[in-house]
């Protein structure tokens, strides 16, 4: 564990360096949480049980950012993709998620609605309603991308296929899934209900039939009881928070004003937060 480490959780946890630089070297030496808490109080300076698991957790968390970091760097190297900003930004990256969301515009892909789009030639369309010019009608610009041969046989293709290139755009800007995020962990709520015909079955279950709780406040055991009863089959879970509010907060970060390219990003974001933010925030709670 480097110095710089050490450094870090001790000033995450308001502990002196020699005490986390203690407790990793008992920890790598094959010591447990309870002998070093019991026996070797003076190395870690009388530091209890709950403040040597919270050393070891971070310690592990920081050894995986790590090596996903060195991972990453190396995949943008073989692909000529790491340029000097880049690479500050994912060495500065503190915590999983954000360095996942650093790496996520440049992660390679399956064929995606957006990349099929591009694939059409709809990027620089996308790219000018992307900026939301006041004056310019898409629709009018919209035409000139039509295209038998490409698959691009109307505006509304045209359009559809911008808004898909955009939904991604917004979907992979970093300062939306960090707010995104905030906003999941303090609004969303678990909610669970029994699958329709199982109730006989999953009587085991029946507190969960019909449940919604707080993810901030939701304990473990519950959100635990949760997840086996849905992948035995016997009740549905999601976490959802209030879809109006999540849509509002693209809006703020996106929607320039109200004219009519503004109003094909406002339908692109709606489109990115309920086919793929929403989800991929879902995910991450759980």
């Amino acid at each position: 564990m480097s110095i710089e480490h050490e450094l870090k959780i001790a000033d995450e946890l308001d502990l002196k360096q020699p005490q986390v630089e203690a407790v990793a070297r008992l920890l790598e030496d094959g010591a447990t949480v309870p002998f070093i808490a019991r026996y070797r109080k003076e190395a870690t300076g009388t530091l209890d049980e709950v403040a040597i698991i919270k050393i070891r957790d971070r310690l592990e968390q920081l050894k995986e950012l790590d090596k996903r970091r060195e991972s990453i760097l190396e995949s943008l190297k073989e692909r000529e993709l790491l340029t000097g900003d880049l690479q500050e930004k994912i060495m500065n990256a503190l915590t999983m998620s954000e360095l996942e969301d650093i790496y996520l515009p440049f992660k390679p892909k399956r064929r995606t609605r957006a990349t099929m789009a591009k694939e059409k030639g709809l990027e620089p369309l996308a790219d000018l309603i992307w900026e939301q010019p006041a004056r310019t009608d898409p629709v009018a610009e919209a035409e000139k991308y039509i295209d038998m041969e490409k698959g691009v046989e109307s505006v509304e293709d045209a359009l559809s296929g911008a808004r898909d290139i955009i939904a991604e755009k917004i979907n992979e800007d970093q300062a939306a899934r960090e707010a995104m995020r905030a906003f999941f962990m303090e609004k969303s709520v678990f909610q669970s209900n029994i699958v329709k015909g199982k109730e006989t079955e999953g009587a085991k279950y029946k507190d969960y039939f019909e449940w919604s709780e707080p993810v901030t406040g939701a304990p473990s055991h519950r959100v635990l009881a949760m997840r086996r009863g849905e992948k035995e089959g016997f009740i549905t879970m999601k976490v959802t928070p209030p879809q109006d509010e999540a849509l509002k907060i693209l809006e703020g970060l996106f929607v320039k004003g109200e004219s009519p390219a503004s109003q094909q990003v406002l339908e692109a974001a709606h489109d990115c937060y309920r086919r793929l933010l929403s989800m991929s925030m879902e995910t991450e709670v759980r």
